[in-house]
């Protein structure tokens, strides 16, 4: 985790690159100094595995997705606007930049812990299982990081960490229990 920077209004007060009129035309947040393009990364992700029940193919491609953090996200994009964002993210308020780096945290982990499961040989049904929880456990953590980006902090309610970690050990003891038993 990054660790704590100047708060933004001190940014904005002592740094003209951040008034708050630098960031139109933009899809960085005035307020929090973050930019919504990061959750690109996890919609990515995410795309992928809703294609896997349907293009096995995907898989190789699921597997070769990577986890960046705010930064590295950036410094990869062709974002226009990558180095404002990412100097921005340097000084934006911990009240929104530690809750983002949290959930991304968590969305980073279960993404890595699907690509884990999913390597190897799996039944299809397993495969088509996997990709639909894991889903269904990101698309609320993408819509919480978007909530906190957007400086909605009542709406990035906490989840538990450990929910999807448990989900995807119970599959994958029972393809294995299934396995045994065949």
């Amino acid at each position: 985790m990054t660790p704590p920077g100047p708060s933004p209004t001190s940014a904005v007060a002592t740094d003209a690159s951040f008034e708050p009129g630098r960031f139109d035309g933009t899809n960085i947040n005035p307020v929090t100094l973050l930019a919504t393009d990061y959750l690109n990364h996890f919609n990515e992700a995410i795309m992928l595995l809703e294609m896997l029940p349907v293009a096995p193919d995907c898989k190789e491609d699921f597997l070769a997705w990577r986890p960046m953090n705010y930064c590295e996200h950036f410094n990869a994009s062709r974002f226009k606007h990558r180095d404002l964002a990412i100097a921005a993210y340097e000084v934006a308020d911990p009240i929104y930049r530690r809750p983002l780096d949290k959930v991304a945290y968590q969305m980073v982990r279960i993404l890595s812990e699907t690509r884990d499961g999913l390597e190897g040989d799996r039944s299809h049904d397993t495969i088509r299982a996997l990709a639909e929880a894991t889903t269904h456990w990101l698309r609320p953590l993408v819509a919480r990081a978007g909530a906190i980006i957007n400086g909605d902090l009542a709406t990035a309610q906490e989840s538990s960490d450990a929910a999807p970690q448990d989900a995807i050990d119970a599959l994958f003891d029972r393809e294995v229990k299934t396995a045994l038993h065949a």
